[in-house]
Protein backbone atom coordinates (compact mmCIF):
# COMPACT_ATOMS: atom_id res chain seq x y z
CA UNK A 1 0.00 0.00 0.00
CA UNK A 2 1.41 3.55 -0.79
CA UNK A 3 2.60 5.55 2.01
CA UNK A 4 0.05 8.72 3.76
CA UNK A 5 0.96 11.66 1.99
CA UNK A 6 2.45 13.98 4.56
CA UNK A 7 1.06 17.68 4.81
CA UNK A 8 2.69 20.28 6.69
CA UNK A 9 1.17 22.80 9.23
CA UNK A 10 1.93 25.95 6.34
CA UNK A 11 -0.20 23.73 3.75
CA UNK A 12 -3.29 23.66 6.49
CA UNK A 13 -2.88 27.38 6.82
CA UNK A 14 -3.00 28.04 3.07
CA UNK A 15 -6.23 25.68 2.85
CA UNK A 16 -7.48 27.12 5.48
CA UNK A 17 -7.27 30.65 5.23
CA UNK A 18 -5.49 31.93 8.34
CA UNK A 19 -1.87 32.48 9.46
CA UNK A 20 0.54 29.12 10.18
CA UNK A 21 1.32 30.63 13.26
CA UNK A 22 -2.18 29.68 14.64
CA UNK A 23 -2.38 26.62 12.94
CA UNK A 24 0.95 25.97 15.23
CA UNK A 25 -0.45 27.01 18.23
CA UNK A 26 -3.73 24.84 18.27
CA UNK A 27 -2.06 21.50 16.91
CA UNK A 28 0.32 21.98 19.89
CA UNK A 29 -2.53 22.25 22.01
CA UNK A 30 -2.43 26.00 22.87
CA UNK A 31 -6.34 26.57 23.00
CA UNK A 32 -6.30 29.88 25.35
CA UNK A 33 -6.79 33.19 23.31
CA UNK A 34 -8.25 31.18 20.16
CA UNK A 35 -11.95 30.83 19.11
CA UNK A 36 -13.16 27.84 20.00
CA UNK A 37 -15.15 27.62 16.59
CA UNK A 38 -11.60 28.32 14.75
CA UNK A 39 -9.49 25.73 17.17
CA UNK A 40 -11.92 22.95 16.06
CA UNK A 41 -12.17 23.76 12.66
CA UNK A 42 -8.02 23.83 12.61
CA UNK A 43 -8.35 20.32 14.27
CA UNK A 44 -11.30 19.11 12.24
CA UNK A 45 -9.24 19.81 9.46
CA UNK A 46 -6.42 18.74 10.04
CA UNK A 47 -7.43 15.13 10.79
CA UNK A 48 -9.23 14.78 7.68
CA UNK A 49 -6.15 15.79 5.98
CA UNK A 50 -4.24 13.02 8.01
CA UNK A 51 -1.68 15.90 9.50
CA UNK A 52 -0.32 13.71 12.20
CA UNK A 53 0.94 15.87 14.97
CA UNK A 54 4.45 15.15 16.76
CA UNK A 55 3.79 13.50 20.17
CA UNK A 56 0.12 15.07 19.89
CA UNK A 57 -1.69 12.23 18.08
CA UNK A 58 -3.44 9.98 20.78
CA UNK A 59 -4.30 7.15 19.17
CA UNK A 60 -0.19 6.58 17.96
CA UNK A 61 1.56 7.36 20.64
CA UNK A 62 2.47 5.17 23.53
CA UNK A 63 0.78 5.09 26.76
CA UNK A 64 4.41 6.28 28.51
CA UNK A 65 4.73 9.26 26.90
CA UNK A 66 1.14 10.77 27.34
CA UNK A 67 0.16 13.08 30.17
CA UNK A 68 -1.91 11.20 32.37
CA UNK A 69 -4.94 13.85 33.80
CA UNK A 70 -8.50 14.05 34.94
CA UNK A 71 -10.70 17.29 35.23
CA UNK A 72 -12.51 18.19 37.79
CA UNK A 73 -15.33 20.74 37.44
CA UNK A 74 -17.54 22.24 40.13
CA UNK A 75 -20.93 22.95 39.96
CA UNK A 76 -22.55 26.62 39.94
CA UNK A 77 -22.05 29.02 41.37
CA UNK A 78 -19.13 27.49 43.16
CA UNK A 79 -15.39 29.21 42.46
CA UNK A 80 -11.97 28.08 43.11
CA UNK A 81 -11.16 31.17 44.73
CA UNK A 82 -13.98 30.63 46.84
CA UNK A 83 -13.08 27.83 49.06
CA UNK A 84 -15.79 25.55 49.69
CA UNK A 85 -14.99 23.35 53.18
CA UNK A 86 -16.81 20.63 52.24
CA UNK A 87 -15.88 20.22 48.39
CA UNK A 88 -12.44 21.44 49.02
CA UNK A 89 -11.82 18.38 50.86
CA UNK A 90 -13.57 16.14 47.98
CA UNK A 91 -10.69 17.91 45.83
CA UNK A 92 -8.09 17.00 48.45
CA UNK A 93 -9.39 13.28 47.98
CA UNK A 94 -9.29 13.45 44.52
CA UNK A 95 -6.28 14.81 44.25
CA UNK A 96 -4.15 12.07 46.80
CA UNK A 97 -6.40 9.40 45.16
CA UNK A 98 -5.14 9.81 41.29
CA UNK A 99 -1.45 10.66 42.67
CA UNK A 100 -0.57 7.54 44.41
CA UNK A 101 -2.50 6.35 40.88
CA UNK A 102 0.65 8.11 39.09
CA UNK A 103 -2.70 10.86 37.68
CA UNK A 104 -2.95 14.61 38.20
CA UNK A 105 -5.83 16.34 38.82
CA UNK A 106 -6.86 19.57 36.72
CA UNK A 107 -9.52 22.14 37.38
CA UNK A 108 -11.47 22.49 34.00
CA UNK A 109 -14.20 25.13 35.59
CA UNK A 110 -17.30 25.60 36.64
CA UNK A 111 -20.70 24.55 35.45
CA UNK A 112 -21.54 27.95 34.20
CA UNK A 113 -18.45 28.66 33.02
CA UNK A 114 -18.18 25.94 30.66
CA UNK A 115 -20.42 26.69 27.18
CA UNK A 116 -20.59 23.14 25.28
CA UNK A 117 -18.08 24.70 22.74
CA UNK A 118 -16.04 24.88 25.70
CA UNK A 119 -16.31 21.47 26.63
CA UNK A 120 -15.51 20.34 23.34
CA UNK A 121 -12.29 22.19 23.33
CA UNK A 122 -10.84 20.88 26.79
CA UNK A 123 -12.48 17.58 25.87
CA UNK A 124 -10.79 17.25 21.86
CA UNK A 125 -8.42 14.06 22.29
CA UNK A 126 -5.18 16.02 21.93
CA UNK A 127 -5.56 17.73 25.33
CA UNK A 128 -5.44 14.06 26.85
CA UNK A 129 -8.11 14.26 29.78
CA UNK A 130 -8.73 11.00 30.61
CA UNK A 131 -12.05 11.35 32.64
CA UNK A 132 -13.64 13.87 34.56
CA UNK A 133 -15.39 14.34 37.77
CA UNK A 134 -18.02 16.56 38.70
CA UNK A 135 -18.56 18.07 42.01
CA UNK A 136 -21.83 18.67 42.89
CA UNK A 137 -25.20 18.84 41.40
CA UNK A 138 -25.22 20.33 37.89
CA UNK A 139 -27.86 20.92 35.49
CA UNK A 140 -29.15 17.74 33.58
CA UNK A 141 -28.35 19.11 29.86
CA UNK A 142 -24.83 20.05 31.14
CA UNK A 143 -24.54 16.67 31.91
CA UNK A 144 -25.76 15.01 28.66
CA UNK A 145 -23.97 17.17 26.72
CA UNK A 146 -20.48 16.39 29.12
CA UNK A 147 -21.32 12.21 28.99
CA UNK A 148 -21.27 12.97 25.34
CA UNK A 149 -18.34 14.25 24.98
CA UNK A 150 -16.76 11.26 27.20
CA UNK A 151 -18.42 8.46 28.96
CA UNK A 152 -15.15 8.44 31.62
CA UNK A 153 -17.74 10.76 34.20
CA UNK A 154 -17.97 10.49 37.91
CA UNK A 155 -20.63 13.10 39.90
CA UNK A 156 -19.58 13.48 43.56
CA UNK A 157 -22.92 14.03 45.77
CA UNK A 158 -25.06 13.65 42.69
CA UNK A 159 -26.94 10.96 40.67
CA UNK A 160 -27.81 10.97 37.01
CA UNK A 161 -29.11 7.67 36.22
CA UNK A 162 -28.01 5.93 32.74
CA UNK A 163 -25.62 8.58 32.41
CA UNK A 164 -22.57 8.03 34.91
CA UNK A 165 -20.77 6.87 37.48
CA UNK A 166 -21.84 8.33 41.09
CA UNK A 167 -20.31 8.34 44.45
CA UNK A 168 -22.72 9.81 47.19
CA UNK A 169 -22.95 9.10 50.83
CA UNK A 170 -25.78 7.94 53.01
CA UNK A 171 -28.59 10.36 53.78
CA UNK A 172 -30.48 8.24 55.44
CA UNK A 173 -28.53 6.47 57.24
CA UNK A 174 -26.58 9.67 58.51
CA UNK A 175 -30.05 11.54 59.35
CA UNK A 176 -30.95 8.22 60.88
CA UNK A 177 -27.83 8.46 63.57
CA UNK A 178 -28.64 12.30 64.23
CA UNK A 179 -32.28 11.81 65.15
CA UNK A 180 -31.25 8.98 67.21
CA UNK A 181 -28.61 10.92 68.73
CA UNK A 182 -30.81 13.36 69.33
CA UNK A 183 -33.84 11.76 70.99
CA UNK A 184 -31.27 9.89 72.78
CA UNK A 185 -30.68 13.37 74.84
CA UNK A 186 -33.92 13.51 75.44
CA UNK A 187 -35.01 16.27 72.35
CA UNK A 188 -38.55 16.19 71.13
CA UNK A 189 -38.77 19.40 69.09
CA UNK A 190 -36.48 19.26 65.97
CA UNK A 191 -36.48 22.04 63.75
CA UNK A 192 -34.55 21.86 60.38
CA UNK A 193 -32.38 24.54 58.45
CA UNK A 194 -32.26 23.85 54.90
CA UNK A 195 -29.77 25.53 52.39
CA UNK A 196 -29.02 24.95 48.25
CA UNK A 197 -32.80 25.08 48.02
CA UNK A 198 -32.82 24.46 44.78
CA UNK A 199 -30.51 21.22 44.60
CA UNK A 200 -31.88 17.78 44.50
CA UNK A 201 -29.56 17.01 47.27
CA UNK A 202 -31.38 19.34 49.86
CA UNK A 203 -35.09 17.36 49.41
CA UNK A 204 -32.57 14.32 49.64
CA UNK A 205 -31.81 15.23 53.04
CA UNK A 206 -34.76 16.94 54.39
CA UNK A 207 -36.99 13.46 53.23
CA UNK A 208 -34.51 11.88 54.85
CA UNK A 209 -34.94 13.28 58.56
CA UNK A 210 -38.67 13.27 58.04
CA UNK A 211 -38.43 9.71 58.11
CA UNK A 212 -36.19 9.37 60.73
CA UNK A 213 -38.40 11.42 62.97
CA UNK A 214 -41.21 8.94 62.21
CA UNK A 215 -39.54 6.32 63.26
CA UNK A 216 -39.65 7.92 66.71
CA UNK A 217 -43.18 9.27 65.94
CA UNK A 218 -42.05 12.76 65.52
CA UNK A 219 -42.62 14.87 62.80
CA UNK A 220 -41.42 18.39 61.24
CA UNK A 221 -43.17 21.81 62.71
CA UNK A 222 -43.77 23.59 59.02
CA UNK A 223 -43.01 26.82 61.41
CA UNK A 224 -39.71 26.04 62.68
CA UNK A 225 -38.62 24.48 59.12
CA UNK A 226 -36.40 26.82 56.76
CA UNK A 227 -34.79 26.39 53.56
CA UNK A 228 -32.36 29.01 52.32
CA UNK A 229 -30.89 29.88 48.63
CA UNK A 230 -27.43 28.65 49.74
CA UNK A 231 -25.78 26.95 52.57
CA UNK A 232 -23.10 29.01 53.98
CA UNK A 233 -22.28 30.28 57.60
CA UNK A 234 -23.63 33.56 56.40
CA UNK A 235 -27.08 31.83 55.77
CA UNK A 236 -26.76 29.45 58.69
CA UNK A 237 -26.71 32.44 60.67
CA UNK A 238 -29.65 34.17 58.92
CA UNK A 239 -31.66 31.25 59.11
CA UNK A 240 -31.69 30.84 62.62
CA UNK A 241 -32.10 34.82 63.15
CA UNK A 242 -35.18 34.27 61.51
CA UNK A 243 -37.10 31.89 63.69
CA UNK A 244 -35.60 33.82 67.14
CA UNK A 245 -38.53 35.82 67.33
CA UNK A 246 -40.51 32.42 68.20
CA UNK A 247 -38.32 31.15 70.67
CA UNK A 248 -40.86 32.20 73.46
CA UNK A 249 -43.63 29.90 72.28
CA UNK A 250 -43.76 26.55 74.19
CA UNK A 251 -43.03 24.57 71.18
CA UNK A 252 -40.40 25.99 70.43
CA UNK A 253 -37.85 23.06 69.03
CA UNK A 254 -34.61 22.40 71.85
CA UNK A 255 -32.57 21.66 68.27
CA UNK A 256 -32.39 22.10 64.88
CA UNK A 257 -30.67 19.93 62.51
CA UNK A 258 -29.14 21.52 59.96
CA UNK A 259 -28.02 20.39 55.89
CA UNK A 260 -24.47 21.52 56.62
CA UNK A 261 -21.60 22.13 58.93
CA UNK A 262 -21.08 25.69 58.11
CA UNK A 263 -25.05 26.39 58.66
CA UNK A 264 -24.79 24.91 61.76
CA UNK A 265 -21.66 26.44 62.52
CA UNK A 266 -22.97 29.91 61.50
CA UNK A 267 -26.19 29.42 63.70
CA UNK A 268 -24.64 29.17 66.78
CA UNK A 269 -22.53 32.29 65.97
CA UNK A 270 -25.87 34.15 65.60
CA UNK A 271 -27.30 32.30 68.86
CA UNK A 272 -24.08 33.55 70.73
CA UNK A 273 -24.53 37.18 69.54
CA UNK A 274 -28.12 36.85 70.97
CA UNK A 275 -27.29 35.87 74.53
CA UNK A 276 -27.84 31.86 73.76
CA UNK A 277 -25.75 29.30 75.13
CA UNK A 278 -24.87 26.14 72.11
CA UNK A 279 -25.89 23.22 73.42
CA UNK A 280 -27.37 24.66 77.11
CA UNK A 281 -29.91 26.21 75.45
CA UNK A 282 -30.54 25.20 72.28
CA UNK A 283 -28.63 22.28 70.29
CA UNK A 284 -27.22 22.05 66.73
CA UNK A 285 -26.78 19.05 64.26
CA UNK A 286 -25.36 18.58 60.88
CA UNK A 287 -26.87 16.48 58.26
CA UNK A 288 -22.89 16.40 56.84
CA UNK A 289 -19.41 15.79 58.51
CA UNK A 290 -16.67 18.58 58.10
CA UNK A 291 -13.27 19.59 59.48
CA UNK A 292 -15.87 21.53 61.67
CA UNK A 293 -16.72 18.33 63.52
CA UNK A 294 -13.48 17.89 64.81
CA UNK A 295 -11.88 20.78 65.03
CA UNK A 296 -12.68 24.32 67.11
CA UNK A 297 -13.89 25.44 70.52
CA UNK A 298 -17.03 24.71 68.63
CA UNK A 299 -16.78 21.36 67.51
CA UNK A 300 -20.27 20.50 65.49
CA UNK A 301 -22.21 17.05 65.94
CA UNK A 302 -23.19 15.65 62.89
CA UNK A 303 -23.43 12.00 60.46
CA UNK A 304 -21.92 11.62 57.08
CA UNK A 305 -19.41 10.55 54.84
CA UNK A 306 -16.11 12.16 54.99
CA UNK A 307 -15.63 14.34 51.95
CA UNK A 308 -11.76 13.36 51.54
CA UNK A 309 -12.97 9.48 51.08
CA UNK A 310 -15.59 10.37 48.25
CA UNK A 311 -12.34 12.32 46.84
CA UNK A 312 -10.79 9.03 46.79
CA UNK A 313 -13.27 7.29 45.74
CA UNK A 314 -14.31 8.77 42.83
CA UNK A 315 -10.86 8.88 41.42
CA UNK A 316 -10.77 4.63 41.30
CA UNK A 317 -14.20 5.25 39.70
CA UNK A 318 -12.68 7.64 36.85
CA UNK A 319 -10.17 5.58 36.49
CA UNK A 320 -12.24 2.41 36.01
CA UNK A 321 -10.58 0.08 38.91
CA UNK A 322 -12.49 -3.39 39.41
CA UNK A 323 -15.80 -2.11 36.84
CA UNK A 324 -17.53 -3.37 34.57
CA UNK A 325 -16.85 -2.85 30.73
CA UNK A 326 -20.34 -1.55 30.14
CA UNK A 327 -22.81 -0.04 32.64
CA UNK A 328 -22.28 2.97 35.30
CA UNK A 329 -22.27 2.09 38.99
CA UNK A 330 -23.77 4.15 41.61
CA UNK A 331 -21.51 3.97 45.24
CA UNK A 332 -23.00 4.79 48.66
CA UNK A 333 -20.97 5.37 51.32
CA UNK A 334 -21.27 5.08 55.30
CA UNK A 335 -22.56 8.34 56.76
CA UNK A 336 -21.03 7.57 60.74
CA UNK A 337 -22.07 9.80 63.55
CA UNK A 338 -19.50 12.25 64.45
CA UNK A 339 -20.39 14.14 68.10
CA UNK A 340 -19.10 17.67 68.69
CA UNK A 341 -20.20 19.68 71.70
CA UNK A 342 -22.94 21.32 69.42
CA UNK A 343 -25.45 19.04 71.35
CA UNK A 344 -26.53 18.19 74.72
CA UNK A 345 -29.57 16.82 77.28
CA UNK A 346 -32.69 18.80 76.08
CA UNK A 347 -33.53 21.88 78.34
CA UNK A 348 -36.44 20.71 81.07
Amino acid sequence: MPRPRKISQTQLAEQLGISQALVSLALNGRSAGINPDTYKRIWDHAVRAGYLPKGMRVDSSPDSSRVKQIGFILRAPLRLYIPSTYFGHVQHGLHHGLEARGYRSVFLGAEDELTPAKLGQILHPSHEIGGVVVLGEVALPFMSELTRLTRHVVAVSAHYRGLCHSVLGNEPQALTEVVRHLHGLGHRRIGWLGGNASLGRHDARLLALKNALHAHDLSLDPRYTTVVAEADRAEGGEAIHGLLPHAKRRDFPTAFVTYNTPMAYGAALALQREGWNVPADLSLASADVSRLSIEGALRITGAGTSPDKLGETAARLVLGENMPDEGYTDLMLPGPLVIGNSTGPAPK
